[in-house]
């Protein structure tokens, strides 16, 4: 009988190389897929957010363990029906113009894939224009807003003003973070809510489209 804590805990290793063989062997087993992703790997990453939560993880670590969780995924998808995993809402994310920050961005983007959310990461420097356009082009629910620099904060406020001329600020829930966002921003500008770390954001995105 396969064990589906040790596909877990090499997830919590980061150690991609184990994930890919336990996978496969869960997957010659004939374990149902989603098992596989839900209770091994994602399981996983579970444990992962929660010691990220409390500072006993950090970044690089966290990382290492998405990438290998994604290593598993990418086996298991062949294997499901239709190939398709379920989506609980698809989130538009990025960094917003003028930024090029890009870890903190691309960890929130993991940590919801992880979660079972298809996220759109539409990368660093990102308009207002091409965060309306991902709306538009892959049904957004969620718009995420990442900025680490003072200058480009405002940014933010642009973006929700343009989702607000062309439409589309009521069909969706934008959330922001980064180092000097606050709460008391995001109330300013007009976003649904902040985030301080990616566990937060994970939540925040789960509570907000419930």
């Amino acid at each position: 009988m396969f064990d589906l804590s040790s596909l877990g805990n090499a997830v919590i290793e980061g150690d991609s190389d184990q994930v890919k063989g336990l996978t496969q062997q869960a997957i010659n087993e004939k374990l149902d897929p989603l098992v596989i992703i839900n209770e091994g790997l994602i399981g996983g990453m579970n444990v992962v957010g929660q010691r990220f939560k409390v500072n006993d993880m950090f970044v690089p670590e966290v990382l290492m363990s998405a990438r290998a969780m994604n290593v598993g995924i990418e086996l298991v998808k062949p294997q499901l029906a239709g190939g398709e995993m379920t989506n609980k809402g698809t989130v538009i994310i990025g960094t917003v113009k003028g930024d090029l920050h890009d870890i903190g961005k691309s960890l929130v983007a993991m940590m919801l894939e992880c979660s079972g959310f298809k996220v759109v990461d539409l990368g660093t420097d990102v308009s207002p224009e091409d965060f309306v356009a991902g709306v538009k082009a892959n049904d957004g629910k969620v718009v995420a807003l990442s900025a680490l620099l003072t200058t480009t904060m405002l940014s933010m406020k642009s973006t929700i003003e343009v989702l607000n001329e062309v439409g589309l600020r009521k069909k969706v829930v934008v959330i922001i973070g980064g180092a000097p966002i606050t709460q008391e921003f995001a109330d300013q500008i007009g976003a649904d809510g902040y985030a301080g770390d990616a566990a937060a954001a994970v939540e925040l995105v789960a509570k907000l489209l419930n």
